[in-house]
């Protein structure tokens, strides 16, 4: 199942060390040009979702933001809180999880 490679490339990035999660730790990272991948599950608030793609676009391409085919109770078993905005901190790593998104993250 595609949404199971996802879950496990998401948890390599927390298990590398290289997630950031909530909104205010991902708002920080793309902030500071830490956050290379900033993800969002269905679920998460409207307002987060727009201003977390607005913050993106003004970093310019160092930061992409995408929605996932999953809850934040989806992500819940792998990070053990629900969560509905995390970011990716390493750009491998931010390449490996674009390419598990649903038609590369596009």
């Amino acid at each position: 199942m595609e949404t199971d490679k996802l879950l496990g490339a998401i948890g390599l990035c927390r298990r590398a060390g290289a997630l950031t999660v909530g909104f205010d730790a991902v708002k920080d990272a793309v902030l500071s040009g830490k956050a290379h991948l900033v993800l969002y599950t269905q679920d998460a608030s409207e307002g987060n979702v727009r201003r977390i793609q607005w913050m993106c676009r003004e970093v310019g391409d160092a930061c992409d933001a995408c929605g996932l085919p999953l809850t934040k109770n989806d992500l819940a078993a792998i990070l053990h809180k629900a969560v509905g905005v995390l970011a990716v901190t390493d750009e491998n790593l931010a390449v490996l999880c674009r390419t598990k998104l649903p038609h590369g993250g596009n």
